[in-house]
């Protein structure tokens, strides 16, 4: 049986005249189950491009594949981070100081708060207070 579809494909001067017979396109499954590639299955097949392989098997529903090129598995940063991380108990919490800049950062007397900051927040409990007010609160 022959579909529709017909194909022209030029070989040195000569036109070769390509119809998807049955048995080519029961070849064209197999070899794309197969893992091939679709330039090695026009290969196999012969008179076809790769695109024209490739628009058949996304015609036919054929699923995608992974591509053939392997791909070394590179961790993210956030999986490093997560990987390395140890969780702290509250005694070991590193004291950090309070980054709430104090005066004009132009002027020679400007300075960050320097107060222990609260446990994962850069300021200290005042400075907090200040930065993370609610909308509510605000709002009045």
């Amino acid at each position: 049986m022959f579909y529709w579809q017909t194909f022209r494909a030029t070989t040195n001067k000569e036109v070769i005249e390509m119809a998807w017979t049955d048995q080519r396109v029961e070849m064209l499954k197999k070899f794309w189950l197969q893992g091939f590639s679709a330039s090695q299955i026009a290969k196999k097949l012969g008179g076809v491009t790769r695109n024209a392989v490739i628009g058949k098997a996304h015609r036919m529903g054929l699923t995608g594949r992974l591509s053939p090129i392997k791909r070394q598995e590179v961790k993210t940063s956030i999986e490093i981070f997560q990987t390395d991380l140890k969780p702290l108990a509250d005694t070991q919490a590193i004291k950090k100081p309070c980054m709430w800049p104090v005066g004009d950062p132009k002027q020679s007397d400007f300075h960050f708060c320097g107060h222990d900051s609260e446990v994962g927040r850069p300021y200290c409990t005042e400075h907090c207070v200040i930065a993370y007010n609610r909308k509510h609160e605000s709002a009045a």
